[in-house]
């Protein structure tokens, strides 16, 4: 009796110094990217598509082209629109300058007649006291008169000309206007359709958004996609993270910035370790993944917690990991 009293308190002593044991980890998790799938933004024949999956991008490069000839094509037509368009506004502005040309010979008629008016009137003054000393016959003088008369006539006929003139030029220069701004309308119209054009050509460049690595390819060079289609997919591997779920009384014990440990694991007891950073906390709980092991397993709602860490080539997507806050 006393011998199994013995063995009992041993047994005791053992589980006390194991429960009391410090676990290797608080949290554990699996490692993910942030994963992009890239789709056609135009529709046509893949006419160029350079993916290989496993293979590093780097952001900004152009992977592949989509078909564009037809948009060239109309964008071609547009710039001819555009061009039959400006030499209708040249041809415009040309009959407004004729016009306003035709006005200005008027008025130089005028002002010739106004001239030949008053030179006429100067001379009649001379001839008339010539005939008042006799020296030359009334008849000169007459001859004056209807000369004066004849230019007065001339004078209000030009006028009147003029008058028709000035309406006919305003009247046409509301025409004219009226078709320019109608031509300006149009043109502003055209610039639309090719900005539009240029957007749609430049869409059709497929271009990785960021660095990273091509995890699936979903087309090939020579198929027809359509606006949408995914071509492939790709993940920035080089930033990480894990994610963890804590329980509620790990929660105090941890904040967004909060640096810590992490530990790849490759079975068989071999890990790597990183430096990581808590880069964002649930705001709501949910229950335990049946995959993950939690510093209390008897808690069945748990905090999800992203870790991020800077992968060196190791950490693949997926992999199991560990958390040491």
């Amino acid at each position: 009796m006393k011998k199994l009293t013995i063995m009992a308190s041993v047994a005791l002593l053992v589980m006390t110094a194991c429960s009391k044991k410090e676990k290797a980890f608080d949290a554990t998790g699996t490692f993910e990217a942030t994963e992009v799938t890239i789709s056609a933004k135009a529709t046509g024949e893949l006419k160029s598509f350079d993916v290989t999956e496993g293979q590093t991008i780097e952001g900004g490069t152009q992977v592949g082209r989509i078909d564009t000839y037809q948009l060239v094509l109309k964008k071609q037509q547009l710039e001819t629109q555009r061009g039959q368009l400006a030499a209708s506004k040249r041809q415009l502005s040309s009959n407004r300058s004729a016009a306003s040309s035709q006005q200005l010979d008027l008025n130089k008629q005028l002002s010739s007649i106004q001239q030949q008016i008053a030179n006429a009137q100067r001379e009649r003054q001379r001839y008339a006291e010539l005939v008042k000393d006799g020296a030359v016959p009334r008849k000169q003088l007459d001859d004056i008169d209807n000369q004066i008369k004849v230019l007065n006539r001339q004078l209000e006929a030009t006028r009147d000309q003029i008058r028709s003139a000035n309406a006919a030029l305003a009247e046409q220069g509301k025409g004219i206007g009226a078709q320019m701004d109608g031509i300006d309308a149009q043109v502003a119209g055209i610039d639309a359709q090719q900005r539009q054009l240029d957007d749609q050509i430049a869409n059709a460049d497929i271009v990785a958004p960021y660095k990273g690595t091509v995890l699936e390819k979903y087309v090939e060079q020579g198929e027809f996609v359509s606006t949408g289609k995914p071509l492939f997919k790709m993940a920035d591997v080089d930033n990480m993270f894990i994610r963890a779920y804590v329980t509620s009384a790990q929660l105090q014990n941890i904040k967004v910035g909060q640096t810590c440990k992490v530990f790849a694991d490759y079975g068989d007891g071999q890990k790597k370790e990183y430096a990581g950073t808590i880069t964002w906390i649930s705001n709501r709980s949910e229950f335990t993944p049946k995959t993950i092991l939690t510093d209390d397993e008897r808690a069945d709602l748990v905090y999800a917690v992203k870790i991020a860490i800077k992968n060196d080539g190791y950490v693949k997507i997926g992999m199991y990991g560990e958390v040491k806050f």
